[in-house]
């Protein structure tokens, strides 16, 4: 299993991970690093473990916002199916019944036609 190497508050990590997420990995250390960063900046040195429980209930959160969003979406999206299925039925049903009308136009002319030749 590949290892990397991360830097967290100024720690070096090293992290086990799948395959190919070696950089994957390292997106996310740098990615929360990043919001250490800031807690520092905001709050100034509170100490490691605070800051570390502070930055981890950060990023919880944005991820619980981001489910809350993809769930709102998904139900939006399944109205919105729920909708378009209901606009093809009246659709096809609508073209039916002009279909209807244009053969009933036809027999008409033709009946016309016929009518003339006698």
């Amino acid at each position: 299993m590949p290892e990397v190497s991360v830097d967290i508050n100024g720690r070096k990590y090293r992290m086990a991970c799948e395959p190919g997420q070696e950089d994957h990995l390292v997106g996310l250390a740098e990615r929360f690093n990043r919001v250490i960063d800031s807690f520092k900046g905001s709050f100034g040195e509170i100490g490691d473990n605070r800051l570390t429980v502070m930055a981890g209930i950060a990023v919880l959160d944005e991820l619980t916002e981001a489910e809350r969003r993809i769930a709102t979406l998904e139900a939006a999206l399944a109205a919105a199916e729920v909708l378009a299925t209901g606009a093809e039925a009246r659709i096809a049903a609508g073209l039916n019944a002009a279909s209807e009308r244009l053969e009933a136009v036809a027999e008409a002319i033709n009946q016309v036609v016929a009518d003339s030749r006698d």
